[in-house]
């Protein structure tokens, strides 16, 4: 049923004028609506021939502070949330003069769009904070058993069909769910304003006090829009869909080249475990400046190296372990060349979920078409991580630093009897820039840039060294080269001299840990015991 009155006034003011001008036209000449309008948008509907009436004549009062007050005025607001259904609101709006206004059209001022400019102001973005704009929209949703609010373009078609439908009035059910569109909007408007201005004070502070380390923000208000239904999450039985963060909040979350918003060049729709998969990969190639991949099965990489070029270390991850990389995800943090497809489509004949890269030069991406399910993104770059991650638990939110401490190789600490060799070291260096990316308990083992054996989350660490080694020796014995010669990264320090002990036995040679444990002492004797080289860097690295 419609309502009682039809539209006879609507108020039009948006930033975002997409479509506004035949929404106007189609008010004014199908059903005779009044257009009440104010500064650039009053200006547009004019230039193309739609008669307004501008706020100032509605009002009686001029905008004023450089256009700051123009809507904050009892002849807008009482138009708006007057009862049509109250005497006493009826007579109050006749005696002052109010003429009701049955349908509000208003977006606002770009304040999301503005604060992600890097080089944004403090009073550039303080002068993108709308006020006229959420107070109409919210009065006029309040009032939706009789006031019509419009804030997305996407329903000014739906909202013209229901009025021709209805003689020129809508459903209480539609005005309902416009109202409810609006309380969702300006909920997020106002959660970008207030993330932005907590960043904002972090920011000064750590000027301030350059030393201060970032602090999860004490209001922290999650605002999320659904990117997309997936078609079950990690189980058949479980729905399941991806949401992309929105407003200030996803500078802190997301990464310059975010997974959600990369583009799906081609493929079948991302699942629930490929987003989770792709996402560990994508974060641990991006560990690396030199050209590098990373190939991942369920959250852990089970082949990673770094190269001259990325097809040479794809050659090298995939040997690492080309088992388990049947089914995985492909990250590389360099453009596709055609080789590098080639290589995993033809030569090795490797089924793969996901491939993840910053770009694909043409050729790549027509070889890549002939694997028409394969689910290829490009995110556009490679550079920079997230600020914060979130992680749900029932009832609540874990929130904490991304884990991308700046370490300097230089500052690490040898405290047994032999020092690594150059070799040794740069074997460690890209030993403990892929641990970090392995569950805990964590063990990798590498040779030559390249993670041969990993033992990922173990409930002991000695377990995880076992099955490292194991796996280790297993691949040198696949690609014909030589066991021992190994480096081991682990992911935190060894609570007893067992860890080293079995490494030793294996053909280890070096090994880099965070060191901290009271029983330090004891992992350096088993070193020099060994003649093994050992590298404290005084930072942890679990990921659980």
């Amino acid at each position: 049923m419609g309502s009682e009155r039809k539209i006879e006034r609507a108020l039009i003011s948006v930033t975002d004028k997409t479509g506004i001008v035949e929404f106007a036209q189609a008010l004014v000449e199908k059903f005779g609506v009044e257009i009440i309008s104010t500064g650039g948008t009053a200006r547009a509907l004019e230039e193309a021939g739609v008669p307004v009436t501008p706020i100032e004549a509605f009002t009686g009062y001029p905008e004023m502070m450089d256009g700051r007050v123009k809507t904050l005025h009892p002849k807008v607001h009482g138009a708006l949330l007057a009862r049509r259904d109250s005497d006493q609101h009826m007579a109050e709006a006749a005696e002052h003069d109010i003429k009701l206004i049955d349908l509000v059209c208003v977006n606002l001022y770009e304040f999301e769009k503005t604060v992600a400019d890097p080089n944004v102001t403090f009073e550039d973005a303080i002068e993108h904070i709308d006020i006229g704009g959420p107070s109409m929209l919210r009065s006029a949703a309040k009032n939706n058993d009789a006031v019509t609010v419009i804030c997305d373009p996407d329903d000014y078609a739906s909202v013209l069909e229901e009025m021709g439908v209805h003689g020129g009035t809508t459903t209480k059910v539609t005005r309902r769910r416009l109202a409810a569109k609006v309380y969702a909007r300006t909920a997020a408007y106002d959660t970008a304003i207030s993330t932005w201005f907590s960043a904002y004070l972090e920011l000064q502070n750590r000027e301030i006090d350059p030393d201060d380390p970032f602090e999860p923000p004490a209001l922290l208000d999650l605002h999320l829009t659904k990117a997309q239904d997936l078609r079950y999450g990690e189980n058949p039985h479980q729905a399941a869909a991806v949401y992309k963060l929105t407003g200030e909040l996803a500078n802190l979350v997301s990464s310059p080249n975010p997974l959600v918003g990369a583009e799906q060049i081609q493929g079948k729709p991302l699942s629930y475990n490929n987003l989770l998969d792709a996402d560990a990969a994508w974060n641990a190639v991006r560990e690396f400046d030199e050209p590098a991949c990373v190939i991942l099965k369920h959250q852990n990489p089970c082949g990673s190296a770094v190269a001259k070029d990325v097809t040479t270390a794809y050659d090298r991850a995939f040997a690492c372990d080309p088992k388990s990389a049947f089914g995985g995800i492909i990250a590389v943090n360099r453009e596709v060349p055609l080789a590098l497809v080639e290589h995993f489509a033809d030569q090795n004949k490797q089924f793969v979920e996901v491939l993840i890269a910053p770009s694909y030069t043409p050729e790549a991406l027509e070889r890549l078409s002939k694997r028409a399910n394969l689910r290829v993104l490009a995110t556009g770059g490679a550079e920079g991580h997230a600020t914060l991650e979130v992680r749900s638990v029932d009832g609540g939110m874990l929130v904490q630093c991304v884990d991308t401490v700046d370490e300097d190789p230089t500052e690490f600490t040898c405290p047994t009897s032999r020092k690594p060799t150059d070799k040794e070291m740069r074997d460690l260096v890209f030993a403990w820039n892929v641990v970090k990316t392995v569950k805990s308990n964590a063990i990798l083992i590498a040779k030559d840039q390249a993670g041969i054996g990993m033992g990922p989350g173990q409930p002991n660490r000695v377990d995880s060294a076992l099955l490292a080694c194991e796996r280790a020796e297993d691949a040198c014995e696949r690609m014909g080269i030589a066991a021992g010669g190994f480096v081991a990264a682990s992911d935190a320090f060894f609570p007893f001299r067992d860890n080293v002990d079995v490494l030793a036995e294996h053909g280890v040679t070096a090994i880099i840990q965070p060191g901290g444990s009271v029983r330090d002492d004891e992992s350096i004797k088993a070193c020099d015991d060994h003649d093994i080289a050992m590298i404290f860097t005084g930072t942890r690295h679990f990921r659980h």
